[in-house]
């Protein structure tokens, strides 16, 4: 009987859906929108909880940082010395311990060609231990004695697919880099982490340079990121504590000068931590050095908004819904009061909106689940992350009984609305009322959606406002003829990469190349010395070796004295040197002019001290981005780097620079055969530094959208349960000659009186968060308070154009007709 009920229930809910399709489409697609940013946004902090988690035993691994604090303004580094490894291998309570670096320089992926078609890949070179370390267990082969062999690799199993599909890749051969290699293990899909890779090959491997592969023995100081297992019980504080004790005593570490050390006030020269890896993705202490970069990051603070700002979106399409759902109910006053007229007990009655709600939301949420599905591409793209795996069978079924759960509960207030109808009184003519608190309680509610769509749409004005800035932000010189190429060989000496630079140089269409250690305006590889003038205080600076042509093809000018001429200075002339004017007042020279003439000294690696003698003082290059102050940097002359920069003759035509980029693509491959072309105009990799900025302000304005959405509905509900509330005051009014302008303005002033508490409610939210957001930036956009005066006026706009149709519907209203309603 009781199925026999709710079956029945059901279907005079679909029933009483069909009648009504306006309100039907309203109450389920605003909660399926609603739903649909809540499940596409918890997916992503799911994602982002989930870092490193399907490594086994995560909790036991741990990750070792440094601080060189020899540079008061160093961050921390997720790598340290390698002779660290060999120390922390021998400690007592570390069952092993593994160091690993990039296979490529700056972080390029191994470039690997299977039936004439080349791919790349995300690779490391990995040390003796790495696998029993990281837990890694073959799906095929043997992986500690692949790593051990020069000429075979392991790849995990998407990357497998990637390069020979569905069929079998155990035992196959490829070009790796230009060298014959084999498949020697298979390895399962490493999940989100922090330690990605599709390839490992050992630092011995024929693809590494075999003076780099000596260097990871540790006994040079060379870096690396190192990963250690601890036993259970272990103490990572004893176990840094050894680190520490290894590093304070390792001479090769200390090899600074006297006033250096001095500097350091007691303090440790360089600092070691232990971190867990389980929580390295929220690690944003680690910085980029000229190892490898930190990988992706992601800072905690902001992951929680977001988990905060879905679950918000979704209350707020429930209220939207409750909302709905109540001046439906009393529109239905006359059915259920004939209902209980008839003997319907209250549990019948309230089971079928019960009915109804629950339809409602299984609906939204089939709704809300196709939409996200569809959004699902463009949602990855817009958080640079692969999400694709958070559609699971697990997550759709929790997304069902997520959607059951909201029925049940935005059923509870309609439900008691309806129990509330007084039937004497409804089928006398004369209709109840919602009651006073319940009426202000919802009031309540859409300030609150007006509210929050106003606070997203200031904050998202105000973080988009200010990555636009930062992107326009003058970089110190003009990028729009400039184009940078990544070239494969870390030594511009290399005949390839020598030969590929002088093919470019003599394009018709190109002015000149230049090559440097990175790209203006990026931290893929860092350097950093102490400098100091005889006599005087030391000072660590940012070195930037360049050729002679640099300052040239970047179109820049000296401020005082010259700067590197390549008619007069040779690449590898070791004398020259061109300061900026922090790093002159860094080396004592209160007017940077003074500093020209001048002899520096430069301590060498091996120990000795080289003296240059300052030629020019450079203008400020946008080397870092506006989060960081301007560093001291020092440019000297040095060909023997990675990164060619190319300046086209005609550079204000965007289209002589694609076909620079598309001639400069044509050259590749006769030099580099076996790597894939990196090639992008400078102006990307000056906007690339604010992606995440551009990325955030994106989401934040299709929260906005969303919400305004959600308010839109909102209003219109609202609107609608006034002019129902108020029709005999209307007809009161009509009757008594008030005219329609008066009439429409009853209804505007009931939704206008709830702008006001949500702007006093939301401005100031919005306001701070805006600070909080541009106390990171340097320099920031004059943004003063017009991001808060265009949310209100378009909260103002869209809560206008919702409440007009029940506006004019009271306008129009005919007094003889609603009396006889």
């Amino acid at each position: 009987m009781n199925d026999k009920n709710i079956t029945g229930d059901l279907r005079l809910a679909w029933r009483a859906l069909l009648a009504e399709p306006a309100y039907a489409a309203i109450a389920i697609l605003g909660l399926g929108i609603g739903l649909a940013a809540c499940l596409l946004l918890l997916g992503y902090v799911r994602h982002a909880w989930q870092y490193n988690a399907a490594i086994a035993d995560v909790d036991a691994l741990y990750v070792v940082k440094l601080r060189n604090n020899i540079d008061p303004a160093s961050p921390w580094f997720d790598q340290g010395p390698l002779l660290l490894r060999g120390v922390a291998a021998a400690t007592p309570g570390v069952t092993s311990a593994t160091a690993f670096v990039p296979a490529r320089p700056n972080g390029a992926g191994l470039s690997m060609r299977v039936d004439g078609r080349m791919q790349e890949l995300p690779g490391l070179a990995v040390m003796a231990g790495f696998a029993q370390t990281l837990g890694l267990r073959a799906l095929a082969g043997d992986v500690a004695g692949t790593l051990a062999r020069p000429d075979q690799l392991v790849l995990t199993a998407d990357g497998a697919r990637r390069l020979f599909g569905t069929g079998p890749a155990l035992g196959r051969t490829l070009e790796v880099q230009g060298k014959l290699m084999r498949v020697g293990a298979i390895v399962p899909a490493n999940g989100p982490t922090t330690i990605p890779f599709q390839a490992l090959v050992g630092v011995g491997s024929v693809v590494m340079d075999p003076a780099f592969a000596r260097a990871m023995d540790g006994a040079s100081g060379w870096w690396g990121k190192m990963l250690l297992r601890l036993a259970p019980g272990t103490r990572p504080q004893g176990v840094a504590a050894a680190l520490q004790a290894a590093a304070d005593g390792a001479a090769v570490l200390h090899d600074y000068p006297a006033e250096v050390k001095a500097r350091l006030a007691g303090r440790r020269a360089l600092e070691i931590e232990l971190a867990p890896l389980r929580e390295a993705y929220f690690d944003r202490d680690v910085a980029a050095n000229h190892i490898a970069q930190p990988g992706e990051r992601a800072d905690p603070v902001t992951v929680g908004a977001l988990a905060g700002i879905a679950l918000l979106i979704l209350a707020l399409a429930a209220c939207n819904y409750v909302n709905l759902a109540t001046v439906r109910v009393l529109r239905r006053q006359r059915e259920v009061a004939l209902r209980k007229a008839l003997g319907a007990p209250p549990a019948r009655i309230a089971l079928q909106f019960l009915a109804e709600s629950v339809l409602v939301a299984l609906l939204a949420t089939a709704c809300g689940l196709l939409l996200a599905w569809l959004a699902l591409p463009l949602f990855s793209t817009l958080m640079n992350r692969d999400l694709g795996t958070i559609v699971t069978w697990a997550n759709l079924a929790a997304a069902m009984l997520l959607g059951c759960m909201l029925g049940l509960a935005t059923a509870v207030y309609p439900a008691w609305t309806a129990l509330r109808v007084p039937p004497r009184q409804v089928l006398a003519g004369r209709a109840g009322t919602e009651s006073a608190a319940g009426a202000r309680w919802r009031r309540a509610l859409t300030m609150l959606q007006l509210a929050s769509a106003m606070a997203f749409g200031a904050v998202a004005l105000a973080i988009a406002w200010q990555a636009a800035f930062a992107m326009t932000a003058p970089p110190g010189f003009d990028p729009a003829p400039l184009l940078v190429v990544d070239m494969p060989e870390p030594d511009w000496n290399e005949p390839p990469a020598r030969g590929f630079a002088t093919a470019v140089a003599a394009l018709p269409a190109v002015q000149g190349v230049a090559v440097s250690q990175d790209a203006v305006g990026r931290q893929n590889a860092a350097w950093m010395a102490e400098m100091k003038r005889p006599g005087g205080a030391s000072a660590s600076m940012d070195m930037r070796p360049i050729s002679a042509a640099f300052f040239e093809v970047y179109g820049m000018r000296a401020l005082h004295g010259r700067l590197f001429d390549p008619r007069r200075d040779r690449d590898d002339d070791a004398m020259p040197l061109v300061l900026n004017a922090v790093a002159a007042r860094a080396l004592g020279f209160a007017d940077p002019a003074g500093a020209v003439g001048q002899v520096v000294l430069f301590p060498q690696f091996d120990g000795k001290v080289q003296q240059k003698r300052v030629v020019g003082i450079a203008p400020e290059l946008r080397l870092r981005s506006l989060r960081e102050p301007a560093r001291p940097v020092a440019y000297t002359l040095r060909a023997a780097q990675p990164t060619l920069s190319v300046r086209v003759r005609d550079g204000a035509d965007p289209g002589a620079v694609a076909r620079v980029e598309r001639e400069v693509r044509a050259l590749w491959p006769t030099y580099f055969p076996a790597a894939l072309p990196k090639i992008q105009p400078a102006g990307a990799v000056l906007a690339a530094g604010y992606a995440d900025d551009q990325r955030m302000g994106r989401l934040l304005g299709a929260a906005t959208l969303v919400a305004l959405g959600i308010a839109a509905f909102g209003t219109y509900a609202l609107a609608a349960h006034t002019v129902q509330r108020r029709t005999g005051e209307i007809v009161l009014r009509k009757l008594y000659g008030a005219r329609r302008p008066q009439i429409g303005w009853l209804v505007a002033r009931e939704v206008g009186g709830l702008l006001l508490p949500a702007a006093l409610l939301a401005l100031p939210l919005a306001a701070l968060a805006i600070e909080r957001y541009l106390s990171g930036f340097v320099e920031r956009a004059p943004i003063g308070g017009w991001t808060l005066a265009a949310a209100l006026g378009g909260t103002l706009l869209v809560a206008a154009l919702a409440a007009a149709r029940h506006a004019w519907v009271a306008m129009r209203l005919v007094p003889a007709a609603a009396l006889r309603g």
